[in-house]
């Protein structure tokens, strides 16, 4: 069944956040995105996890980019791993990768990787062995569903609990439907695939889904087309990071996440329109956000 999402229910579902806490009480987010000509995802992700809570924020970068990733990014540590000569992650970076991840809270795996054969091998595994909580998207997906998803993690589902975050054409690159089929049928589709996958579907876009493996679903209403810019579904997988980080359930940190970003570019929209706004200004928005929805 069905329900839309209201900012009540969103609130209650958010961690409490005690006078006492530190930085290790708010979670450890791991981060494995970027790549030569797309180190502003990495940057996305990690600066909205940030504004979402979380305690600390590590980005797994390919070695040849790490001086150019650390200068852009003041709060976020960084984990260099062996690259490409294309400078993406090369498979070889799996093992240390999987090492580091241990004992984490979670981690965002995806934005910006971009789609080198040994980059798709090592996001694919990834995907497959680590078991943190895990939010895939991007290029992420796209490892996966060059292989073939549905076969991929068996009837044991993958090694931890998933969110995948897609948008239309990456979720028809993953289940071979057709763009125009999964827009038609977006409820459907999404519930169809967590059942399947075993993981939380977002399937972005206008009122975008959340649908979870046991047949929960949701809609929400926040969000307009001021979202529809470069580097938004970045901000998305931040937020979403950073809640599972923070020890929320799949299905509740998708919704809160997918609610807050949303809510973030209707405040930036009011306040650089939906046209002038980039996914900078939803970050900067979001601390807006999480105040109108925590009172």
């Amino acid at each position: 069944m069905l329900e839309e999402m209201n900012a009540a229910d969103i609130a209650a579902l958010l961690p409490v956040r005690p006078e006492d806490g530190h930085k290790g009480t708010f979670g450890h987010l791991f981060v494995l995105a970027g790549s030569r000509g797309f180190t502003g995802a990495a940057r996305l992700v990690c600066e909205s996890a940030y504004r979402s809570g979380v305690g600390l924020v590590t980005l797994g970068v390919p070695g040849p980019l790490a001086d150019i990733v650390a200068a852009s990014l003041r709060e976020t540590m960084t984990l260099v791993l062996p690259a490409t000569v294309s400078e993406s992650f090369a498979r070889t970076a799996l093992v240390p990768a999987l090492a580091f991840a241990r004992g984490k809270d979670a981690v965002a795996l995806g934005p910006g990787l971009s789609r080198h054969p040994q980059t798709a091998l090592f996001a694919r595994e990834m995907a497959l062995q680590c078991p943190a909580p895990m939010v895939v998207d991007a290029d992420g997906l796209n490892a996966l569903a060059a292989e073939g998803v549905f076969g991929g993690f068996g009837k044991e589902g993958p090694a931890g609990p998933r969110v995948f975050t897609p948008h239309p054409g990456e979720m028809a690159r993953l289940t071979g439907l057709g763009v125009s089929e999964i827009r038609l049928a977006r409820v459907q589709t999404a519930m169809d695939a967590a059942k399947t996958w075993k993981v939380v579907v977002v399937l972005k876009g206008h009122g975008t889904i959340v649908a979870a493996p046991d047949g929960r679903a949701a809609s929400c209403p926040t969000g307009g087309p001021g979202l529809a810019k470069g580097g938004s579904g970045d901000v998305l997988t931040g937020i979403i990071g950073a809640l599972l980080a923070q020890g929320m359930d799949p299905f509740g940190a998708a919704c809160a996440g997918v609610y807050a970003h949303g809510l973030a570019g209707d405040i930036a929209a009011l306040r650089m329109t939906s046209r002038g706004m980039i996914a900078g200004d939803v970050i900067d928005a979001l601390p807006a956000a999480w105040h109108e929805l925590e009172g």
